[in-house]
């Protein structure tokens, strides 16, 4: 089977801003490139990564493939610098390992940091605190985030050792956190459950990202 990356160019979506991207992918992966136009979803099984434009209506279901979303704002379509990094968003908890192994593979091809971006909110007990939460308090659970987040990454920075990692730990909503991020970076790259709907923090995070978004399905 030939190794190809899809450029799909649906309708009068942004075309040129998908396949230039798409080219430039290709190229550093030294994979074929095939455009397609208005094709069905489930006719580009066979490619290795999938690209389309963040409105593609079928842009985050493609089966079994990963997907880059390219974002139609024009400050989202300039040229990231060749040392822009890549920017990972991880549950710490229940890392998404498809789309970590991604990351740090797109990190590697381009030779560029790879930044794990963990967001993590108060536990509930916070809540009941009257006089909000102290900052010993904080820091003891921002700790935590952080130790669990080092705990996740472990093994991948020891099989990537060659990619330079920064862990970033965020009390914000993991759409936020990402979004912000996405202003310096040249990949913003996520992981989604293939038997379920896009959630609404991947709906957001598309709707506010000023760089490509790689979703990964598990």
């Amino acid at each position: 089977m030939e190794r190809v990356i899809v450029a799909r160019v649906q309708g009068s979506t942004h075309h040129e801003s998908v396949v230039r991207w798409a080219r430039q992918e290709a190229t550093r992966r030294g994979l074929a490139l095939r455009v397609v136009r208005d094709g069905p979803a489930d006719g580009l099984n066979d490619a290795q990564l999938v690209v389309a434009g963040a409105r593609d209506p079928d842009g985050v279901m493609f089966p079994a493939r990963p997907v880059v979303l390219v974002p139609e704002a024009p400050a989202a379509q300039r040229s990231a610098g060749p040392g822009a990094e890549i920017v990972l968003g991880v549950d710490a908890r229940e890392p998404a390992q498809a789309a970590v192994g991604f990351a740090f593979d797109a990190a590697r091809v381009r030779g560029v940091r790879l930044r794990a971006v963990h967001s993590w909110r108060f536990p509930a007990c916070a809540a009941e605190l009257r006089f909000g939460v102290p900052e010993e308090d904080r820091a003891t659970w921002e700790d935590h985030e952080v130790q669990l987040l080092g705990d996740a990454l472990r093994p991948w920075r020891e099989k990537h050792s060659d990619v330079h990692v920064l862990e970033d730990v965020r009390l914000l909503p993991p759409a936020r956190a990402l979004s912000r991020r996405s202003a310096s970076a040249g990949l913003v790259v996520v992981g989604r459950n293939a038997e379920r709907e896009p959630g609404p923090t991947l709906r957001a995070l598309l709707a506010e990202a000023l760089c490509p978004v790689a979703v990964v399905p598990t």
